[in-house]
């Protein structure tokens, strides 16, 4: 898999490349000769600061152009290095780390643009914490030699791998339709992260070429949101290769989301419970989950419908003799839900005595059904369970009387 990525890394930044050399006039900023106090025959084109993985490499995006365009011929000999610390050679010339036309060289840094087609992007490779420095290009297109004294590249080599990054497209409200996403820097394209979160198993990395031909790794998915997304905490996770695939280093990023969302579970509680005597008074408490807060209306029925009696969260109602019906209603900015009808009446009421009397009424005739047919059982099993003499005995009790009688 890691190499197909390589191929389709290397075909992108190929493309990227002769698009930037063909703009390359537009690239180098004007403004950047009053801004050098030098006045340097050549100038280069790479992100001013890049920070690196220690035990991964950094690839350098690189193109240069001469002061003037006498100065660089493409058919002359050419060649690229790279200057640490200090671009005063005379001063410090051990400062040199790499040059194109050496077999062997300080630093594992290989120049991997045409330079002929004035591309000087680099790859740096095995790099170490110690390779954190400033550094300086220069060409060599004999007998023009120059150094890019303005355009200085400050890399920063870490331990640690850079956190991903997470983001979210769209408005967060439920039934909304959002773009997640989640991105890492990727300073080695030949090495790129494995990014993976808890939306979905193995989603699907894609390498992307930012304006200043860095790179990035990112996945994303889209997701319709529902209240049930509300306080989701998405992870994900960057695993870096290192040391040639022989080991990783992993960093991670959270989120939680917060979603806004239409009243849910209105319902309407009473304290103290049961039924109350006329005159007493009850607590009504109405309870929602929703986001943002809601408004509180309290509805009584009557014979022309519901009528609203008061606002807020709690309502105190005065038991009366006549049964009465209430609900609440909740409302915020993405919607409104109401109650069900909570009933109120008082144990005094007639209606109420009526139920009681049709209650007890119906349970004594049960009880008097139950106690008949119990008693025609019993009956029943005395008159069946009467015992029977035996024949023979029988037989001989008649035999005696006989014998007594003569």
């Amino acid at each position: 898999m890691w190499a197909s990525l390589r191929m389709s890394v290397i075909a992108v930044q190929s493309v990227k490349m002769v698009t930037a050399n063909m703009l390359l006039g537009v690239l180098f900023v004007s403004g950047a000769l009053t801004a050098c106090p030098y006045n340097p025959d050549l100038f280069i084109n790479t992100p001013k600061n890049m920070e690196a993985l220690s035990g991964s490499c950094l690839l350098i995006p690189c193109n240069f152009r001469a002061k003037t365009d006498q100065d660089f011929k493409s058919t002359r000999k050419t060649s690229g290095v790279w200057i640490k610390s200090s671009k005063d050679l005379v001063k410090n010339p051990k400062n040199v780390i790499y040059n194109s036309s050496w077999e062997h060289n300080v630093y594992p840094m290989k120049i991997t643009g045409d330079l002929s087609q004035k591309n000087c992007t680099t790859l740096f490779s095995s790099l170490i914490t110690n390779h954190t420095d400033t550094y300086y290009y220069r060409l060599e297109n004999w007998p023009f030699k120059a150094t890019a004294e303005c355009d200085l590249l400050q890399i920063r080599v870490r331990d640690s791998p850079p956190r991903p990054r997470i983001e979210i497209s769209g408005n967060l409200k439920e039934k909304e339709s959002v773009t997640i996403s989640c991105s890492a820097p990727t300073p080695c394209p030949h090495s790129p992260p494995k990014l993976t979160w808890n939306l979905q198993q193995d989603p699907h990395n894609n390498i992307k070429v930012n304006t200043d031909q860095t790179f990035t790794t990112k996945i994303q998915k889209t997701i319709t949101l529902s209240d049930t997304h509300d306080g989701l905490t998405i992870s994900c996770s960057a695993t870096y290769p290192v040391n040639e695939g022989r080991g990783v280093k992993t960093a991670e990023e959270r989120k939680t989301l917060s979603v806004s969302y239409a009243p849910k579970n209105t319902s309407v509680s009473i304290s103290p419970s049961g039924l109350g005597s006329a005159g007493s008074w009850v607590n009504l408490t109405c309870s929602s989950r929703a986001k943002p807060p809601v408004s509180f209306s309290w509805f009584k029925n009557s014979k022309i419908g519901a009528i609203r009696v008061a606002k807020g969260k709690f309502y105190s109602v005065n038991v009366t003799s006549e049964t009465e019906d209430y609900h609440c209603l909740v409302t915020n900015g993405l919607g409104n839900q109401r109650s069900s009808w909570i009933r109120l009446k008082s144990a005094d009421n007639p209606e109420f005595g009526v139920d009681v009397y049709v209650t007890v009424k119906i349970l004594g005739i049960i009880t008097l059904y139950s106690t008949l047919i119990i008693f025609e059982c019993w009956l029943r099993s005395r008159c069946c369970n009467k015992p029977v003499k035996d024949a023979g005995e029988e037989d001989y009790v008649n035999r005696v009387i006989e014998i007594q009688a003569t």
